[in-house]
């Protein structure tokens, strides 16, 4: 076999429609596409998102896609079992965590985690702690502390404060 005798398989290669290229092609004058109306214009179709004006299927799921909670405070989670690791009387502060490697950045709020057991004696500084998390402290004779979460963003211009938050403020800018 030599390289002139090469061929597509058969039926491999399809002659491409040329439309609108008049009657005897048997695709001319409207091309195919119909006399009048949205489809038979250029640029026509709504594209797959439009679904004749009801409200498209990616708005009304819109954790599918697209949708970004402003409102999400994004927590760096450790577990009461990493904790373990530390001498007893220790106070747990998110410098210290972070320091230590538990955490990325102590400016971030941080959440205490149920998963494991707690044996030693800790005085915990966070801003948030679950239930299993805060029985396992108390249970271990350890004690918690929630620090405040400074907002940023959305969230510092939006969400209300408490009475006692409010009171803070107050006393601090006068």
């Amino acid at each position: 076999m030599k390289l002139h005798d090469l061929q597509p398989a058969e039926g491999s290669k399809k002659k491409r429609i040329r439309v609108g290229r008049g009657i005897s092609a048997g695709r001319g004058k409207t091309a195919g596409r119909g006399t009048k109306g949205q489809g038979s214009r250029t640029g026509g179709k709504k594209g797959p998102y439009f679904e004749g004006g009801q409200l498209p299927l990616v708005r009304r799921l819109p954790f599918k896609r697209g949708f970004t909670n402003i409102f999400r405070i994004p927590y760096q989670e450790v577990n009461v079992a990493k904790l373990n690791d530390l001498d007893a009387g220790t106070v747990v502060t998110p410098a210290l965590l972070a320091e230590i490697g538990l955490i990325r950045n102590a400016d971030k709020p941080v959440v205490i985690l149920g998963e494991g057991e707690l044996t030693k004696k800790l005085t915990i500084h966070a801003h948030r702690f679950s239930n299993s998390a805060a029985e396992k402290i108390s249970a271990a004779g350890g004690t918690m502390e929630k620090l405040e979460i400074k907002l940023k963003g959305a969230l510092a211009t939006v969400k209300l404060l408490t009475k006692e938050q409010l009171v803070k403020f107050y006393e601090k800018n006068q």
